[in-house]
């Protein structure tokens, strides 16, 4: 029954691998010319717009990470969530409209490196080489880290070798990205976002109904034979965090995760290809609405996850489980009970595959456009025509994946830290710059260079570098990097700016230009 149960999930993943190289395919044939591959030639409606944004944005993290942590201390982990929620609410909300006026206004910029060179008159292009040059680093870590959870998802689910099952991933996922470029990555996004949803919905709902006896209970136990340092009560607070008091610093610091959305170039990329703004308005409510229902969810399955699985108990001492493998283990249990069938639970675990495919798809496409629009035409050869950028966005997109393969291939790396310290650079970096750049006329060219470098920098120092007592500030203080970066880089810009000269008058006028921007005058 084993093996019928795994040839079962199997077909099921077989049939979804499949499906996304088709849509690559499908969107090959539609990508003719530059803006076509970078902005799927601002083009996307609201509901592939939001649900791509979204589903590149969380990542396995949203399906292993952060039901992981809540099954093994309680939903005081939840305030990450909580900070995401209101970060994409903002971002949202505040930046995407103005955003994408502006890159239209700004001659057409396809890139965030682009829109800065635009927006700032930077005829150095300064901001463009330093910008480009954090977002390749910082992006080929993240790329590393997605392709290797495929691989481990791959490992745990049927047991095949790491390295094999990291190989299928990234010939995959590099497959539909290299042919269909942004158009593929959105739509596989949508695809991906919708399974994703679906998932998190279903498995907590029917393993609830499945529970016999008292919840609280059967928590209690399973926190009981786990070892958790505290009652059922402190594991339902969010302001107990695995037994003990939550420091304000710590939820300060979780909730500021929400401050790295304005300086993602994979999500605010979104916001630039939406069709129009009827389309953008869409796009807002449907994935505010996704984002609660998702994050709620996976708050759940954590909670959930705990009574539902005991007395199996994940993490233990002497046990060669995870916390983080809930979500699978919840659908390992769920079909292949007598009422379900196998090829289901392998349609969910897809959804796992899913979120690890969109983000990796997405870092994918904004490394090549770092380097073949940013660097290779912009700084190199500025009359390259749509072909021959084409052909170099292309190759760019195999050898990044090539490089984050290399870095994926020890599969008993962490990466979590890579991770968070990655979101932490790009938002310092890139997010204080988008929101000045956006709604201050008075930010200039210097104050955005010292912007961007003091922000990525600073969360360096924070994070890499031991200063007091043979440790980092990071651990020292418990305080999170972008919380720090952030505002010491909005601080930067605004005194740099404010000490020298104001832009031109054909930059203010621009900026005027914007805020009166009209749909039909584009």
């Amino acid at each position: 029954m084993a093996n019928i149960n795994v040839i079962a999930i199997m077909a099921a993943f077989v049939v979804y691998l499949l499906l996304m190289i088709v849509i690559g395919f499908w969107s090959m044939k539609k990508t003719k010319n530059a803006e076509d591959y970078f902005l799927g030639g601002r083009g996307l409606n609201g509901w592939v717009a939001a649900l791509s944004a979204q589903a590149s944005d969380m990542s396995g993290w949203l399906l292993m990470g952060l039901p992981g942590s809540i099954y093994a201390m309680g939903t005081g982990q939840a305030w990450i969530a909580i900070g995401l929620f209101a970060g994409t609410v903002c971002n949202w909300l505040l930046i995407s409209k103005r955003l994408r006026r502006y890159t239209i206004v700004a001659n057409n910029s396809m890139t965030l490196p682009e829109f800065f060179e635009n927006r700032f008159r930077d005829k150095k292009k300064i901001l463009l080489t330093i910008s480009s040059v954090i977002i390749v680093i910082f992006f080929l870590v993240y790329t590393a880290s997605a392709l290797a959870s495929g691989g481990k998802l791959f490992n745990t689910v049927f047991g095949i070798d790491y390295h094999i099952a990291l190989t299928i991933g990234v010939v995959v996922i590099l497959a539909y990205t290299f042919m269909g470029g942004f158009l593929a990555v959105c739509t596989t996004d949508f695809v991906q976002g919708m399974l994703m949803l679906v998932g998190l919905m279903l498995v907590p709902i029917i393993a609830y109904a499945f529970i016999s006896g008292d919840f609280g209970a059967l928590v209690t136990q399973s926190n009981t034979a786990a070892g958790y340092d505290g009652s059922y009560g402190d594991y339902m607070s969010l302001f107990s965090n695995n037994g003990k008091p939550y420091r304000f610093i710590d939820i300060l610091s979780n909730v500021a995760w929400g401050l790295g959305y304005c300086g993602m170039p994979h999500v605010l990329v979104r916001f630039m290809a939406v069709k129009n703004e009827k389309e953008l308005k869409k796009s807002s409510v449907i994935a505010i609405a996704w984002c609660f229902i998702s994050l709620f969810m996976a708050c759940a399955i954590g909670v959930i996850g705990r009574a539902y699985l005991y007395p199996q108990v994940l993490g233990a001492e002497g046990t060669d489980t995870t916390a983080e493998s809930v979500f699978i283990e919840m659908i390992d249990k769920v079909f292949t009970s007598d009422i379900a069938l196998p090829f289901i639970g392998g349609i969910f675990l897809c959804g796992i595959l899913a979120a690890i495919m969109s983000t990796a798809d997405s870092q994918l496409l904004v490394c090549s456009s770092s380097v073949s629009k940013d660097i290779y035409k912009n700084m190199f050869k500025p009359d390259a025509d749509d072909k021959r950028l084409l052909a170099v966005s292309r190759i760019t997109v195999v050898l990044v994946a090539v490089v984050a393969y290399v870095i994926a291939w020890d599969k008993n790396s962490s990466i979590m830290n890579l991770v968070a310290d990655a979101w932490a650079g790009l938002g310092a970096a890139f997010g204080p710059v988008v929101v000045c750049a956006l709604f201050w006329k008075r930010v200039n060219l210097p104050g955005a260079v010292a912007g961007i470098v003091s922000g990525g920098l600073l969360v360096i120092l924070w994070d890499y570098i031991p200063l007091i007592q043979g440790q980092t500030l990071g651990d020292y203080t418990g305080i999170y990097s972008l919380l720090v970066g952030f505002f010491f880089s909005l601080l930067l810009i605004i005194v740099v700016s404010l000490s020298t000269k104001a832009p031109d008058q054909e930059i203010v006028d621009e900026f005027e230009k914007v805020v009166q921007y009209k749909e039909a005058s584009h």
